[in-house]
């Protein structure tokens, strides 16, 4: 399994980096995916999952001012929900039940300009109230509640300059 995730990640991160080209761009890694705390247990759902993490990494890159590199390594990751395994070939089942069962995502950044590291550090974002908030993901988006999380961490980041 691990063999098929990091190339499916760099490749998504690729693509985001290269489809923003006048924008900032992402390089993205996931150190030890196989031990994180919550993703899918079905290989091919996991891959997707880490994809499009990675994915979504690119798209907040993009929006960086040109010339300007986003490096993250996703260190941990805890899906919203809780997973129930599926049978007969079905998808796993995502409970959200709004208790202990929040998203969690920890990563280390870097962006830097001109080789320069402008900002950087290791991050622990958590979304208690992610069923409480509007959110702007299709509720078929695997991953809408990390995702709002991390451009609520985004929008915060690329605020203060």
């Amino acid at each position: 399994m691990m063999t098929l995730i990091r190339p499916l990640a760099l490749a998504a991160a690729l693509l985001c980096a290269a489809g923003a080209a006048s924008a900032g761009t992402a390089s993205v890694s996931f150190a030890n995916p196989d031990q994180f705390a919550d993703l899918p247990r079905d290989a091919y759902q996991r891959e997707q999952v880490l994809a499009d993490l990675g994915e979504h990494f690119g798209v907040l890159a993009a929006r960086l001012p040109a010339g300007q590199e986003m490096k993250v390594e996703v260190l941990d990751v805890d899906m919203a929900g809780r997973s129930w395994p599926g049978g007969w070939g079905m998808r796993e089942l995502r409970v959200l039940d709004g208790g202990a069962d929040w998203p969690h995502i920890k990563f280390r950044y870097t962006i830097s300009h001109d080789g320069k590291v402008v900002k950087g550090g290791d991050e622990m974002l958590h979304s208690m109230d992610y069923l409480s908030r509007l959110n702007r993901y299709s509720s078929g988006d695997t991953l809408r509640y990390e995702k709002q999380m991390l451009d609520t961490w985004f929008k915060t980041l690329t605020a203060v300059r």
